[in-house]
């Protein structure tokens, strides 16, 4: 196994990217990058979604119907299981780890479908995150998203015997799903563009291509292909937005 996608070949140890024969420090370091990363996107997406779902009671929201229920149990469930996932890891229960990859699998299929199943339905009723474009434009985002995660899930799950590889892509694929709750931030933070809002929620990737530079001194090959797919389908999916091919398509899904 390559230790950063190229030169020397490396055995790893099971719990990232080093050689077996790196400090301990520097394991401990990237168990304590990987654990905080899946704790700040715990408290992004508990306060994004604060008023709306988790602490609704306390703010008058509207109910919600069964389908957002579903949606945000779905959703809740991915995070919490990432956050329990890293966790294990760098307590060393890989084995227990590994088992729960199952459920990790199965989760990740019902997150897509219950995912775009929601989006298209709330398009259908008009439904738009307040100061964003349209409900048919901005199905765009909620849609790509979906495939975004898909893609990084899937194949970070491909590459889970490749353990740097494949926790990186399950971050990214985790923080392919942040645009919603940092839009939601008590900020207004929508008012100033959707392009802000997919600015705020790359601060995740910047931090994680900060980490390989100071811990390896070049950007690991699963940061570098990941990171550029999903930076690069956010300003490519709001061009898809507004042109008549995707109206019509948008307007074909939410018939």
């Amino acid at each position: 196994m390559t230790l950063l996608g190229g030169g020397t070949e490396t055995r790893v140890v099971h719990g990232g990217g080093f050689p077996a024969s790196a400090p301990a420090h520097d394991r401990t370091i990237e168990h304590r990058f990987f654990t905080g990363m899946a704790i700040a996107i715990a408290i992004t997406v508990l306060a994004g979604f604060a008023r709306s779902y988790y602490l609704r009671p306390y703010f008058d929201a509207p109910p919600l119907q069964p389908l957002l229920h579903l949606h945000g149990l779905v959703f809740s469930s991915w995070i919490a299981l990432y956050v329990t996932q890293t966790s294990l890891v760098a307590t060393s229960r890989v084995r227990t780890h590994r088992r729960l990859g199952v459920a990790g699998g199965v989760l990740a299929v019902m997150l897509v479908l219950v995912g775009t199943i929601t989006a298209i339905v709330r398009a259908r009723h008009g439904a738009a995150p307040p100061g964003g474009p349209p409900p048919l434009v901005f199905l765009v985002v909620p849609l790509s998203d979906m495939v975004v995660f898909a893609l990084l899930a899937g194949a970070g799950l491909y590459f889970r015997r490749q353990m740097a590889v494949h926790k990186r892509l399950m971050l990214l694929a985790t923080v392919a799903l942040l645009a919603a709750p940092i839009a939601r931030l008590p900020l207004g933070i929508l008012r100033h563009g959707v392009l802000v809002v997919f600015g705020l929620s790359d601060l995740f990737i910047v931090a994680l291509v900060a980490y390989d530079l100071a811990m390896f001194r070049r950007i690991h090959r699963a940061t570098a292909w990941g990171g550029l797919a999903l930076v690069a389908s956010q300003p490519l999916r709001l061009m898809l937005g507004g042109t008549g091919v995707w109206l019509a398509f948008a307007g074909w899904l939410t018939r």
